[in-house]
């Protein structure tokens, strides 16, 4: 008898919660964050070894980085969205793991809220600028410029 006692009284324990519980309404933003740090380090890991390759080991080394080597390289399409997609992974990358530190560490919400909302501002004027400095690099502003790209 005592061993039904214990079960019907651990079934109503159960169903009877002195705790209030409600449903998780978050979403799955956190998996997601989760995710994308995987996928974007991995990323970028390929991206910046690559990066550093053909700049550092490729031809004279670092002795040929300069303004004419960037020069160069930026009239390709193909490093224009290299470069772009460094910057943009970069950037997003350590935004996620800045939002989390905040969300960890932050007690008040409106100390939290302020954070993000400047950490949101900066990561897109980031964005934004660099972007446009990638796109919109014109080497040949100067009329007497004498680099091979201006002739």
């Amino acid at each position: 008898m005592s061993a039904t006692t214990t079960s019907e009284t651990t079934a109503q324990s159960v169903t009877k919660s002195r705790y209030a519980r409600t449903p998780h309404r978050r979403g799955n933003l956190e998996l997601w964050s989760w995710v994308f740090m995987r996928g974007s380090g991995v990323l970028l890991l390929v991206l910046v070894f690559g990066h550093l390759f053909v700049n550092l080991m490729t031809g004279e080394g670092i002795n040929r980085v300069d303004f004419a080597f960037v020069a160069g390289k930026w009239t390709s399409p193909f490093w224009q969205v290299w470069d772009m997609l460094m910057l943009w992974l970069a950037e997003l990358h350590g935004f996620n793991g800045v939002r989390t530190i905040i969300n960890d560490y932050t007690e008040k919400s409106s100390t939290r809220w302020i954070l993000k909302t400047l950490l949101v501002l900066s990561a897109i004027v980031v964005m934004v600028l660099g972007t446009l400095v990638i796109f919109t690099f014109d080497p040949c502003i100067d009329p007497a410029s004498t680099l091979e790209q201006c002739k």
